[in-house]
């Protein structure tokens, strides 16, 4: 008889933890150790291999969280990034990426990958024939990010995997604005999964870190890279990571619940000139995102109407934060153009649709009806700052 896999919250809580076996305590002891001997040892350790007890800890808790064979937590979402990209890609070789990426990686593309000697192609839109349409005899890497940051659009998750098979390509998504509780890639065919996992599975707005998951193939050749970068995290952070990650499931669920609450609010206010949410009916990307996610997400974007100044609008907020990071327990706000893709020029930018008006919304924890009442009062107040200035 087949045993039952364990349920989301029984794997955030206990996966991956470490058993005190001299005092018996509830909770995974923490090994800050830096040296470890290296004589009549089955495991050489060391900070920088990754193989630190916490840090292997952690890592089995996440390859559980995506189905994977096996996962490496690092230092940054973009450690994690840019290790899993050159550690399948090298001179000579072509990548194939999605238009609408996070700025930081699309920054890291853009400055810094010509001078390896490695070429790349953004998609013209998020169609599988996009993607199809930029390979080359020389494509090693598909990478796609779903749902996007900061319009959460939506990729098909089985049709780039289906491609990337075909072609003998390696795919990679970034799944941090979804986190493992909403969307497992390994389930839809994609090779390797990447977070930052200073969101969500951090989830306190107080934790730096990234994740990645795949078979043990692959990670095997992420960390032949990684240990040469020297992109490990300290293994008092990966001890609080893991301690938050308990809550994951629960926290995100909530998020959810408020995310799909603010988008409805928020299509119907006269202030709000659009709002970008997969769970909404009118989301391009809802069938989709139905089909290939199990919660749509605790992350939304909406435009201001015409005449409406951004940073005096979040300035009026009194409960929701206008703040850099996103997925915490509490609701935080930001302009794109100022902060996650301010590293591009304002002619790309507005290729991407990223409006001087867009706002990203990172939804807490917090009883939406006060987020939603926090949200009217400031947005009412802009609006009479607007027209007050157009009249004077």
């Amino acid at each position: 008889m087949k045993q039952k896999e364990k349920g989301l919250n029984t794997i955030c809580t206990h996966e991956g933890a470490l058993e005190d076996k001299e005092f018996k305590g509830s909770v995974s002891p923490l090994y800050m150790g830096t040296s470890y001997a290296f004589e009549d040892v089955d495991l050489k350790r060391y900070p920088r291999y990754f193989n630190t007890p916490n840090q292997e800890g952690l890592s089995r808790k996440i390859a559980a969280l995506e189905h994977a064979e096996s996962a490496l937590i690092f230092g940054s979402g973009m450690a994690a990034i840019s290790t899993s990209l050159l550690a399948f890609l090298r001179a000579g070789d072509h990548v194939v990426l999605q238009n609408m990426l996070y700025g930081g990686t699309h920054n890291l593309v853009s400055e810094q990958f010509e001078k390896y000697g490695i070429s790349y192609s953004f998609t013209t839109g998020l169609e599988p024939s996009d993607f199809e349409a930029k390979i080359k005899p020389n494509t090693r890497v598909i990478y796609i990010e779903t749902p996007s940051n900061p319009l959460l659009t939506i990729t098909d998750l089985s049709a780039i995997s289906d491609i990337c098979r075909r072609h003998g390509i390696v795919s990679m998504i970034d799944n941090t604005f979804a986190s493992p509780v909403n969307q497992n890639p390994i389930d839809h065919g994609i090779d390797v999964v990447i977070h930052s996992a200073t969101k969500y599975m951090g989830g306190h707005s107080d934790i730096c870190a990234g994740a990645v998951a795949s078979t043990k193939e692959n990670m095997e050749r992420i960390f032949q890279l990684a240990r040469g970068l020297g992109g490990s995290l300290s293994d008092y952070t990966v001890w609080l990571l893991e301690r938050s990650m308990k809550t994951m499931g629960i926290r995100v669920k909530a998020q959810n619940a408020n995310a799909q609450r603010m988008a409805e609010a928020l299509m119907q206010h006269p202030e709000v000139e659009a709002v970008y949410y997969p769970g909404l009916p009118s989301h391009p990307g809802h069938a989709l995102a139905k089909k290939q996610m199990k919660g749509f997400g605790g992350m939304l974007s909406f435009e201001l109407k015409e005449g409406l100044d951004a940073s005096s609008f979040q300035k009026s907020l009194k409960i929701i934060k206008p703040s850099m990071s996103l997925a915490g327990v509490e609701s935080t706000i930001l302009s794109p153009a100022l902060t996650s893709h301010s590293l591009l020029s304002a002619e790309e930018r507005a290729a991407f649709g990223i409006k001087d008006g867009l706002i990203r919304f990172s939804l807490g924890i917090e009883e939406i009806e006060d987020l939603i009442a926090d949200m009217d009062q400031a947005l009412t107040k802009t609006k009479k700052e607007a027209v007050s200035t157009a009249h004077s």
